[in-house]
C-alpha cells in the first residue's frame, strides 16, 4: 500500500480528543475542552431558527454573507476602532479553518515560521503541511511574556511569518502595548507576515478592550487577524469564524478558503451578524464567565491551590509544584480522570520539545457554578490522598 502523508500519519490524537475520551469512559467532570455547558444566548438561537425558516438554505458567497462582513468590520470599528469594511472580511467555518487558510495563504514550502509555546496544537501541523518549518520560541512562565531577544535570535532569512495567539490559550494571559509594538517593530524589520489568532478578543475579565497587533504602524498590509463568533457568543460548534486583512491580501486568502471549506452554513452566519451587533448580548456573556471563574479560582485558592496570573479565556491554570503536588502534568492529568473523575489538559501536551514546563494544568472555568463545585472537592480529595 502507498504511503499516507507522513504530517498526519505521525500525529498522535489531539490531548483535548484523548482527555474527553477518557472524561467519557470514566463518568468524569470535564474542564479539560474548552466548551461551555450552557447554551450560547437564545436571541442568537432565536435568529438562526428564524433565518433557517425565512432565509435561502443554498450555497452562500464564498466570501461570506455580505450582512455578516458588514457586521464583523462594524464590530470591529466599535470595540476596537478597526478602519475596516466588507472587503476586508473573510467568513470561514471555524477559526481553526481561517488559521489554515491563512497559513496556506501567506506560507510557501521552505519557509520558516515562528510559533509560540505553548501553542494551539494545530499550528504546528499546518505549518508542516504546507512544507514549511516550524520554529518554536518559548515564553516563560508565569508571565508569559513575549522576549525580544529570543524571538531575534529565531529569525533567519528563511523566516517568512510568524503565528501570535492573544489572549493566550492556554494561559489566559495578555500582551501588553510595549510587547505589541516590539512585535510589530520587528515584523516591519524583517519582512515579516503576522497571523493574529484573535479567538479570544471579547473573552476578557480585566475590563479592558482588546488590542491588536493589526493597529500597529506598518501592520496593516502584513496581518491577517483572526476572530471567531464560537468564542464571543459560547457556541463553539456553530464553526463560525473569519480573516481579517487588508483587501489585497484578504483577496488571497480567499482564494484558499474556496479550496478548504468553501462556505458556512448562512442560517449560521445571518445570526452571528445579529449578535455582533448587541453589545449587551456579548458583554452578559462575560460577565457570566466571570462569575463561574471566580468560582473555580476562589475554590482553588482555597484549598491551597497556586494559581497562575490570568485574565482572559475560558482557562485558568494551577502550578502543580508551588500546590504541593509533586507529580508531572500529564501523570496528574491522567490520574485526575481516573482517580478523582476531573478531566484536566497538561500544558506540556500544547509544547514540542524537551524545555517544556511540565507542572502546569488547565481547567476550563466556563461551566456551572455547581459542576465546578463537585470538580473543586473531587480534586482536593484526590490531593489528600497523595
Amino acid at each position: 500500500m502507498h504511503a499516507l502523508n507522513p504530517v498526519y500519519t505521525a500525529l498522535p490524537t489531539t490531548i483535548f480528543e484523548h482527555m474527553s475520551g477518557l472524561a467519557r469512559d470514566h463518568g468524569a467532570i470535564n474542564l479539560g475542552q474548552g466548551f461551555p455547558d450552557a447554551p450560547p444566548p437564545a436571541a442568537l438561537s432565536s435568529a438562526a431558527a428564524r433565518a433557517l425558516a425565512e432565509r435561502s438554505q443554498q450555497y452562500p458567497p464564498m466570501a461570506g454573507l455580505p450582512e455578516l462582513r458588514d457586521a464583523i468590520a462594524a464590530f470591529y470599528r466599535r470595540r476596537q476602532a478597526l478602519d475596516l469594511a466588507r472587503d476586508h472580511v473573510i467568513v470561514t467555518s471555524g477559526a481553526t479553518e481561517a488559521v489554515a487558510a491563512a497559513v496556506l495563504g501567506v506560507v510557501s514550502p521552505g519557509d520558516e515560521v515562528l510559533l509560540f509555546q505553548p501553542a494551539y496544537d494545530a499550528y504546528a501541523p499546518l505549518v508542516r503541511r504546507v512544507g514549511a518549518v516550524p520554529v518554536f520560541v518559548p515564553l516563560v512562565p508565569p508571565r508569559w511574556a513575549y522576549d525580544g531577544d529570543a524571538i531575534k535570535a529565531a529569525i533567519t532569512p528563511k523566516t517568512r511569518a510568524m503565528i501570535i495567539n492573544d489572549p493566550l490559550n492556554p494561559t489566559g494571559t495578555v500582551m501588553n502595548a510595549a510587547q505589541r509594538a516590539m512585535l510589530a517593530a520587528l515584523a516591519v524589520a524583517h519582512d515579516l507576515f503576522v497571523i493574529c489568532d484573535e479567538v479570544w478578543e471579547t473573552v476578557r475579565f480585566d475590563g479592558a478592550e482588546h488590542a491588536s497587533l493589526l493597529a500597529e504602524p506598518g501592520m496593516a498590509m502584513r496581518t491577517v487577524k483572526i476572530g471567531s463568533a464560537g468564542k464571543i457568543f459560547g457556541a463553539t460548534g456553530w464553526k463560525v469564524g473569519w480573516m481579517i486583512a487588508a483587501p489585497e491580501v484578504a483577496a488571497v486568502l480567499a482564494k484558499a478558503h474556496q479550496f478548504l471549506t468553501f462556505t458556512t452554513p448562512p442560517m449560521l452566519q445571518w445570526a452571528v451578524a445579529e449578535g455582533l451587533a448587541d453589545d449587551t448580548m456579548i458583554d452578559s456573556q462575560v460577565a457570566g464567565w466571570a462569575t463561574t471563574r471566580a468560582v473555580l479560582n476562589d475554590g482553588l485558592r482555597t484549598r491551597g491551590f497556586a494559581v497562575l496570573p490570568g485574565v482572559a479565556t475560558w482557562f485558568s491554570c494551577i502550578d502543580l509544584a508551588a500546590s504541593g503536588i509533586a507529580i508531572d502534568d500529564r501523570t496528574v492529568a491522567e490520574r485526575l480522570v481516573r482517580e478523582a473523575g476531573v478531566a484536566a489538559i497538561p500544558l506540556s501536551a500544547l509544547w514540542e520539545g524537551n524545555d517544556a514546563p511540565r507542572h502546569i494544568l488547565r481547567l476550563c472555568h466556563s461551566k456551572p457554578a455547581s459542576m465546578l463545585e463537585d470538580a473543586l472537592a473531587r480534586i482536593s480529595r484526590w490531593r489528600d490522598t497523595l
